[in-house]
């Protein structure tokens, strides 16, 4: 694992009742981790765990139920088995030699379409090779299942200065600083630049007191109009989700899917989705101000729903006309990808918070243009 990582790979584990899934967790830590039984159907939902495993580093285990369970309840675990594979970056799925069909291949199948790496883990027949498994999955997870590359390590030279704008208002968390700004300060400090924090209405003295214009200016989304006022034409200007949104992939779809904000019509349905879980206040982002800003530079009439955390997505997105994905900081690009697609398939257009914002408040052009020349 790479120096300065922040996100620990979520690897799954899948397959039937009683085929050993607890077992390998406790096997591939070295401790006794989850409930072992004989009996099928211990694990009765997705049970994350965070640890250790030797010659891998930290990761976050998903153990789920059985994929073959049955009755009513049964199902139901199964849906939530099959749900988790969307937030992982690598799934095991384990099977014996007697039992391979169509449980394991619906696995298989989800795996393939949605990109998602997999490993087949042979159980009960034959001992199982901790050594040879652990190299199995080193290679198998996906580069971006850590921090992966810098986030503006291709715009920004080391000495450089940047200048980040961070409002402190009733939705910053009391005593720190919400994680993308943590994130692109420590990605600042890799790349050997000069990093200025300061609120909006510091920015015109924090801006004089520099002997030179800054290389760049990154602010909060829900600050643009104000810092654009402010900072010359020709300072580079972007938002720290949109610096996120890059990072995470899909940049081109989101690009693509902003623009479509200004074909939205009245009635429109648009699906914002969070990945993480926190406070709401009067002016929460996703859940107030985006939806307001919507609103009022289309002049259209639209319903704006949001979806928290991982809560599984609507089964029928085609009644959606925009989806809107956060910056997502505590999720991998594997994750945002597996998110997103789903919607991309169903030819709905999908964009990023601070990429909405940007278009709503008329900068969309010079809040990426840093990232396109």
């Amino acid at each position: 694992m790479k120096k300065g990582n922040e996100l620990k790979p979520r690897i799954g584990l899948f397959g039937r009742r009683n085929v050993g899934k607890s077992s390998l967790i406790n096997f591939l830590t070295g401790q006794q981790i989850a409930i072992v039984s004989d009996t099928a159907g211990t694990t009765t939902d997705p049970v994350r765990k965070s640890m250790e495993i030797g010659g891998i580093g930290p990761v976050v285990l998903i153990d789920t139920a059985g994929i073959d369970d049955e009755g009513e309840l049964g199902h139901q675990r199964v849906e939530k088995s099959m749900a988790a594979l969307a937030e992982v970056d690598l799934a095991l799925l384990l099977y014996t030699e007697d039992n391979y069909g169509e449980p394991e291949q619906k696995v298989e199948d989800w795996c393939h379409q949605h990109g998602t790496p997999m490993l087949k883990v042979l159980t009960k027949s034959r001992p199982i090779d901790k050594e040879q498994l652990i190299e199995q999955i080193k290679k198998a997870l996906p580069e971006s299942a850590y921090r992966g590359r810098s986030l503006l390590g291709d715009v920004v030279n080391p000495g450089d200065t940047v200048v980040l704008v961070t409002p402190i208002d009733s939705s910053a968390p009391e005593g720190r600083m919400i994680l993308p700004q943590v994130q692109v300060l420590r990605d600042l400090m890799d790349i050997h630049a000069q990093a200025f924090f300061c609120q909006p209405q510091e920015l015109p003295s924090t801006l004089m007191a520099l002997k030179e214009p800054p290389a760049l200016v990154v602010t909060d989304s829900q600050a643009f109009i104000q810092v654009a006022a402010i900072v010359p034409e020709d300072v580079p200007l972007t938002s720290f989700s949109v610096v996120l949104a890059r990072q995470k992939g899909l940049f081109k779809e989101y690009l693509e899917g902003t623009r479509k904000i200004g074909d939205l019509k009245d009635g429109d349905r648009v699906l914002l989705l969070e990945s993480c879980t926190h406070n709401v206040t009067c002016e929460d982002i996703g859940r107030v101000k985006l939806p307001a800003a919507l609103k009022k530079t289309t002049g259209k009439e639209l319903a704006c729903e949001v979806i928290g955390g991982q809560s599984p997505l609507p089964s029928n997105l085609t009644q959606y006309a925009l989806v809107i994905q956060c910056g997502g900081c505590v999720i991998t690009a594997q994750q945002v990808k597996s998110r997103l697609l789903p919607a991309l398939e169903a030819g709905v257009p999908v964009s990023n918070y601070g990429l909405a914002l940007a278009w709503c408040n008329g900068i969309f052009n010079r809040a990426t243009k840093i990232f396109q020349q």
